[in-house]
């Protein structure tokens, strides 16, 4: 999982040689690696049986890209059109822009009224698939955030998880300076559902977690996952001014190569 998750992230150093929001695609890439390779029922994009994910804090698409990629529903000579002319990859998500991209989203707020939708209709036609939604820790100051939120938990909507990637920036400031995220779990608990928080690093954790939803039947289930932007480039981690700066060119090699050492060390 850690070589998963560490190609990529050098992926995503190729990648943001031009565009923005680099910082936010490299704080979600364990959280999609394990979705990908462990959580998620997904033998084929096409299998209408298969567990539905949206990434609602949709400028962080070039992650989903590659970890798309990463999982054979495209190869990965597409990446090298992210951002060109012509070009389905977008820097927010449309919907069959890849296989296995199921909405178009990126307008904020919009990824957990949609889950809610998918989970119900899930359902009412007596499937059994689940629904996973990836929200940006300052998205969740949307109101259509809070909107689906009540729904969901007034219609027990226990298919349906919703992860906070919770790396405490947004545009113009720190989360917590505007809307702190200490206070997310008894907020989302008092709109009636069940809460965990992990790292949103720790694959063993993540895996455990995800693969233990609903945490409690008749609820739909959040993860607050603790992120760091811009994980795995030290010149990147922990900055604001990750989520707007671009890669330069210069750097791309340098940090590709300190992407392996860390993977190669931590395996050890």
């Amino acid at each position: 999982m850690k070589k998963r998750a560490a190609e990529t992230r050098r992926r995503l150093v190729r990648m943001h040689k031009t565009g923005s929001h680099f910082g936010s695609a490299m704080s979600i890439a364990d959280i999609l690696t394990v979705l990908y390779f462990r959580v998620l029922r997904i033998g084929s994009p096409d299998d209408p049986g298969r567990d539905r994910f949206l990434l609602s804090k949709g400028h962080a698409a070039s992650c989903w890209y590659a970890t798309l990629v990463a999982r054979g529903f495209a190869p990965p000579e597409v990446l090298e059109d992210y951002l060109a002319d012509g070009s389905s990859l977008y820097g927010h998500p449309v919907r069959n822009g890849l296989p296995g991209i199921e909405a178009s989203t990126g307008a904020l707020g919009h990824g957990l009224p949609i889950g809610a939708g998918m989970a119900l209709a899930a359902r009412n036609d007596g499937k059994g698939y689940r629904v996973f939604v990836l929200m940006g820790d300052g998205e969740t100051q949307e109101g259509s955030v809070w909107e689906g939120a009540m729904l969901a938990s007034r219609l027990k909507l226990d298919n349906l998880t919703a992860i906070i990637d919770a790396n405490n920036f947004q545009g113009f400031d720190c989360v917590e300076n505007i809307q702190p995220i200490s206070s997310f779990r008894p907020r989302w608990e008092a709109f009636g559902w069940a809460v965990r928080e992990v790292d949103g690093h720790d694959h063993e954790r993540l895996e455990e977690v995800l693969a233990s939803v609903p945490f409690e039947t008749g609820k739909p289930s959040l993860v607050v996952a603790r992120t760091v932007k811009g994980k795995g480039v030290g010149d990147m981690e922990g900055k604001f001014e990750s989520h707007y700066l671009s890669v330069p060119r210069d750097k791309i090699e340098t940090y590709c190569r300190e992407i392996d050492r860390a993977a190669g060390e931590e395996e050890r």
